[in-house]
């Protein structure tokens, strides 16, 4: 039975023993009809991506961009530990609009968190932001039986924001855990600025 979780709480996700090693992680959201004047041009979609950070013990990235980020440009990490499933321009459909699987047995030893981020691509330029979102989640699923583990769904105002560090996964004591984290940053138009966050 999945676990709903609230901002800044936290779940375990895999114990010594559990035999739980692969992992989807699907995030998702819906843009809010924007209106328009009769003679005005149709708004562009929101182009938001979905990628991951990845950060040693001391919270910092680790490696090359290759090594720390994956992203809609470099979907594979080196060790095949995390793959995205690819880029989606709308976030039209239901359930997810970008998925990641992460084989949490591969994860080379350097690598203690994993923060999963959103940005709208060029929101700055677009005058687009997060307060024109709805329904943004993140979720992790076993990856064997495709049960859903846990949710959290971000309910919070994000107006002016482009980006948001939506949730991590990290290591402690042996174990996997996740912590909901829901933080919106003001300027990440450009994926850079979260990496920044973390250098």
């Amino acid at each position: 039975m999945s676990v709903n979780l609230k901002k800044g709480e936290k779940i375990s996700l895999v114990k010594p023993g559990s035999g739980l090693k692969k992992i989807m992680v699907g995030l998702g959201w819906d843009e809010v009809q924007q209106k328009r004047g009769f003679f005005a041009p149709k708004p562009q979609d929101i182009d938001c991506d979905a990628s991951v950070i990845l950060c040693g013990s001391d919270g910092k990235v680790v490696g090359g961009i290759k090594d720390c980020l994956i992203y809609f440009g470099n979907l594979r990490h080196p060790s095949g530990a995390i793959v995205h499933q690819g880029d989606n321009l709308t976030g039209g459909g239901e359930g997810d609009d970008e998925q990641i699987m992460v084989d949490l047995s591969l994860l080379p030893d350097n690598i203690a968190k994993l923060v999963f981020v959103v940005n709208i691509y060029d929101g700055t330029v677009r005058k687009q932001h997060f307060g024109m979102i709805r329904n943004a989640f993140i979720r992790i699923v076993d990856a064997g039986n495709r049960n859903e583990i846990c949710r959290f769904n971000l309910t919070e105002d994000y107006g002016g924001m482009t980006g948001m560090i939506v949730g991590e996964i990290y290591r402690k004591d042996g174990e996997w855990k996740f912590n909901a984290v829901g933080q919106g940053v003001r300027e990440a138009s450009r994926l850079d600025n979260l990496v920044q966050l973390y250098r």
